[in-house]
């Protein structure tokens, strides 16, 4: 639990000792109209052990339901050496701090990360994390921005194929400063972006294009058509991935002629457990020639006076993590924890392991989807190949179904209904390594049941 040491003397006094008049002061860069003048609907704060038994409470409510949501948070085995080394003292508390160089150990385990992202993508730099995988399209997209210098437009092509917590994300870090996110449409039958989409830009000015692989209906997109259209009209190419999934497909390096430019997704599946909605990290690589354009830190592999090698923060000016306002990002630091457990599971995993797992769970999925669609009233929305998740559509409303689901211990998949109205009564299910035939059969079974119940409802 947080302890904050400072009396209202003390603060005082650093306040004076600093020539500023308040604490709130310090924010004045914030326009008055974000601001809020009080905490409403937050109680008082609680004691110790009053917070404890409120978080037991509130943990023991979430239950052990068996889990076929998917979209963008994926259940995957972790191996329990993970976290047992993850949680120990020299990593569970370690932060690279502003005189990095005395974090040796913390800085090779991201150097060796960096590498791993690197070669996993098929692009020649990483960073060392981001916050999470929707924010890291928001900073790739500023950096196509930074990046592009061919075109001044500042519009960037965003699928509505691409997760739309990832457009709103985007638009809103970035949309404020002057970018501007044109959103594309996907096709009825495939639920992937059509070239014919882009046919209205083919002489106007574009920064960059964005293709999600998977998409956020599980389907596979024509990364490498898409890919080539934007680079012969000077527009960057932003992908966003599933980690786990580049063990079996393309990776963003190797798509069309020339490869994508900047690749961001979401860590999560790399180690890191469900717990609560968090929590995540995102990830950036990208080519060498817009190396200094990313944001984030990047670890470096160098030697000393006396030829040994060490670990540096490179390529990146230290006056970025305190210009504020003016800085090139927000980003100043990174999701250390995960991005460590992330590497030790990679390392434990191995490229065999990572592509067995990938394996397994577009197999399940397929084992599912066949399932479900055996079922009356239950067909599979959209033709074409799938990852590990896949629409499927029902002749009765989602959200009971998924409400009765749940009261028997199944989350049943994601309602798009709220995102994606025109789908009609659409659900995106997911399985991974994780999930066993059994496992498949009874939510089958159920699902018969809950189609049934709410027919006749």
């Amino acid at each position: 639990m947080a302890f904050v040491p400072h009396t209202r003397a003390d603060v005082a006094a650093m306040l004076e000792s600093i020539g500023v008049e308040s604490i709130e002061a310090l924010f004045e860069e914030i326009p008055a109209a974000l601001r809020i003048s009080a905490l409403e609907g937050v109680p008082e704060a609680l004691n110790e052990m009053q917070l404890a038994r409120l978080m037991s409470a509130r943990a023991q409510r979430d239950g052990r339901h068996l889990c076929f949501i998917g979209a963008g948070a994926y259940e995957h085995h972790i191996p329990a050496a993970v976290w047992a080394l993850a949680t120990r003292g020299e990593f569970y508390s370690a932060y690279t701090p502003y005189q990095a160089e005395a974090s040796q150990g913390t800085l090779q385990l991201l150097y060796e990360y960096q590498t791993m992202m690197a070669s996993l993508t098929a692009m020649e730099v990483s960073n060392a994390s981001l916050y999470d995988g929707a924010s890291a399209l928001a900073e790739a997209s500023l950096m196509a921005v930074r990046a592009n210098r061919r075109s001044r437009s500042k519009r960037i092509l965003v699928p509505c194929s691409v997760h739309p917590h990832y457009r709103r994300a985007a638009v809103a870090i970035a949309g404020n400063q002057g970018l501007a996110f044109e959103e594309l449409p996907f096709a009825d039958d495939t639920g992937c972006t059509p070239v014919a989409a882009l046919q209205r830009y083919e002489r106007e000015d574009i920064t960059a294009l964005v293709i999600a692989q998977p998409n956020v209906f599980g389907g596979l997109e024509d990364v490498d058509t898409l890919t080539d259209w934007a680079h012969a009209r000077h527009a960057l190419v932003v992908a966003v991935v599933n980690p786990v999934s580049l063990a079996l497909l393309k990776p963003p390096g190797h798509w069309g002629a020339k490869g994508a430019d900047i690749v961001v997704g979401e860590g999560q599946p790399l180690g890191i457990p469900l717990s609560s909605g968090g929590p995540y990290f995102g990830f950036m690589t990208t080519r060498l020639e817009h190396v200094r354009q990313m944001p984030g830190r990047i670890v470096g592999r160098t030697v000393d006076a006396d030829g040994r090698a060490g670990f540096t923060l490179t390529l990146q000016a230290r006056e970025q993590h305190i210009r504020r306002g003016k800085a090139t990002s927000n980003i100043c630091t990174n999701q250390g924890l995960m991005v460590t457990a992330a590497t030790i599971h990679l390392s434990l995993m191995g490229a065999e392991g990572l592509r067995r797992t990938a394996a397994a769970a577009h197999a399940r999925t397929r084992e599912l989807v066949a399932a479900l669609t055996s079922l009356p009233g239950v067909r599979r929305q959209f033709s074409g190949p799938v990852f590990h998740e896949d629409v499927i559509g029902l002749d009765v409303p989602v959200a009971p179904v998924l409400q009765a689901l749940a009261e028997r211990g199944i989350q049943g998949g994601w309602d798009l209904h709220r995102h994606y109205p025109q789908l009609g009564s659409a659900l995106l299910v997911c399985a991974t390594e994780t999930k066993t035939a059994a496992d498949i059969t009874r939510y089958r079974d159920a699902l018969a049941d809950c189609l049934r119940a709410t027919r006749t409802a």
